[in-house]
């Protein structure tokens, strides 16, 4: 009989646990919210004990706040983590395998005092996606700064590590560092595309039998399949559009992701419109149904109040965070309850790290047309198979023609456009960026609200930046 010692067992366990204990940097850690969220998956995740944890960020209370948090809540959950906390970047990348950057360089002081100026030179929310947006011109300027600085150091520190880019601007971004860095391991990630179960939902469909394909660019995503158990559940849609809608939307909230204007851009063109593509939060696209405020409640939007509402509640939620993170007594899984987030960062690293083929929305570049008819040069949202192979993207359907123009013109002519401004430094570009907003009426208009905002006084970066 073949006998192995029991040295020989224990020799073999600790070289597969070595082998498959990952580091894992989360670089803008102080977002208390996101990153308890983030460790509340990875308590979860069992493949992933006995790995290392660095959160990054440069606020040291913030940061000691969630560190705190974090390794009360593995101790809770008895997840076996090293959870580290550290100032520096480099020392966080240094041997990382994975890179969670959700780092925000312009804070949501200076995208408002942005807003305030905007709003005196005759802008408005409804469509205007990189001016009265979260992903506002001088915001983009200082996060696209921000990503090449930590995709360098990626480069350098850990350059086989996967770089997964959840803060915004993703579409910008993860086109921007794709071009300059050709085969990166770099995955944009947004949680829009949950939308689609709204639509699941007032379908009944639930999740176990639910099919679908989503495709276009971050915050323009649009619905090209749907099925239950397998069969095409795009009539339903289409007949609960014609039949139940109307009825849907006068009980609706405002901004309802199956109100009356998502549901009107469905009916104009063909394709339900998933998650932020006409929500606030992706910039209240299209613009008509906001032309006024008489407008905006014929439609049940109101963005402004959308804005209030989410900068009220995440501020108080970081405020209950850092209460928790004062009181030592406080048992922190009876606050943040022990389930999924369902977030996708850490499954993807699963999937990668142990080779589990799964399906994920994620933002790659469109290399072999994987959404037909947008440029190839560019980072699309759609379907994936990810696994220790990487990125397999599945070609989509087409979008109908009119979703594709939209597209082209509202989504990727900006991005290009902001970008092409970024690399050149010129501020003739970021006019013209400023001048395809629908607030826009004329050259002067643009030219003074960029004017205005580069000479705000924390603004010294782009001042410098765009000669």
């Amino acid at each position: 009989m073949f006998r192995v010692s029991m040295a020989t067992i224990v020799h073999h366990y600790l070289l597969f646990w070595r082998r498959m204990s990952l580091n894992i940097a989360v670089i803008g850690a102080g977002s208390a919210v996101f990153s308890v969220d983030l460790v509340r998956d990875l308590c979860l995740a069992k493949r992933l004990a006995g790995s290392t944890v660095r959160l990054m960020d440069i606020d040291p209370g913030r940061l000691d706040a969630v560190h705190g948090l974090c390794t009360r809540y593995a101790a809770e959950t008895g997840a076996r983590l090293a959870i580290e906390r550290t100032t520096s970047r480099r020392r966080a990348l240094a041997g990382a395998d994975f890179v969670i950057t959700t780092a925000l360089a312009c804070g949501h002081d200076r995208l408002r005092a942005g807003w305030r100026v905007a709003q005196g030179q005759g802008y408005r929310f409804g469509g205007s996606l990189h001016v009265m947006h979260d992903e506002s011109f001088w915001v983009n300027a200082h996060q696209l700064a921000l990503m090449d600085s930590i995709q360098e150091d990626i480069n350098r520190l850990c350059p086989k590590a996967w770089h997964l880019l959840v803060a915004n601007p993703v579409f910008a971004g993860t086109t921007r560092l794709s071009r300059r860095w050709p085969g990166v391991r770099l995955i944009g990630l947004c949680h829009g595309w949950g939308g689609v179960h709204a639509v699941a939902n007032v379908l009944r469909i639930p999740p176990d039998r639910l099919g679908f394909e989503v495709a276009g660019v971050n915050h323009f995503l649009w619905l090209t399949k749907l099925s239950d158990r397998g069969r095409d559940a795009l009539p339903r849609l289409a007949r609960w559009a014609a039949t139940k809608a109307n009825r849907y939307g006068r009980r609706c909230g405002t901004s309802d992701l199956l109100g009356p204007k998502p549901v009107d851009v469905y009916r104009r063109l063909g394709s339900f419109p998933i998650g932020d593509t006409c929500n606030p939060g992706g910039g209240s696209w299209p613009a008509w149904h906001h032309a006024s405020r008489a407008a905006e409640r014929r439609w049940r939007e109101d963005p402004a109040a959308w804005y209030r509402c989410h900068f009220r509640n995440s501020g108080a939620g970081m405020r209950r965070l850092i209460a928790l993170a004062r009181d030592p007594a406080a048992k922190v899984t009876a606050e943040i309850p022990p389930v999924s987030s369902g977030e996708s960062m850490i499954p993807i690293i699963e999937s990668i790290a142990f080779d589990r083929p799964r399906r994920f929305i994620v933002n790659v570049p469109n290399t072999g047309s994987i959404v037909p008819g947008l440029p190839e040069t560019i980072a699309i949202e759609a379907p994936a198979v990810v696994s220790r192979k990487g990125i397999r993207p599945r070609r989509t359907s087409p979008l109908p023609a009119p979703v594709l123009a939209w597209t082209l013109r509202d989504r990727v002519a900006p991005v290009e456009t902001e970008l092409l401004a970024y690399d050149r430094g010129s501020r003739d570009l970021l006019v013209q960026l400023v001048c395809m907003d629908p607030w826009t009426r004329t050259r002067e208009q643009a030219q003074a609200l960029v004017d205005a905002i580069l000479a705000q006084p924390w603004n010294g970066f782009m001042r410098r930046h765009y000669r």
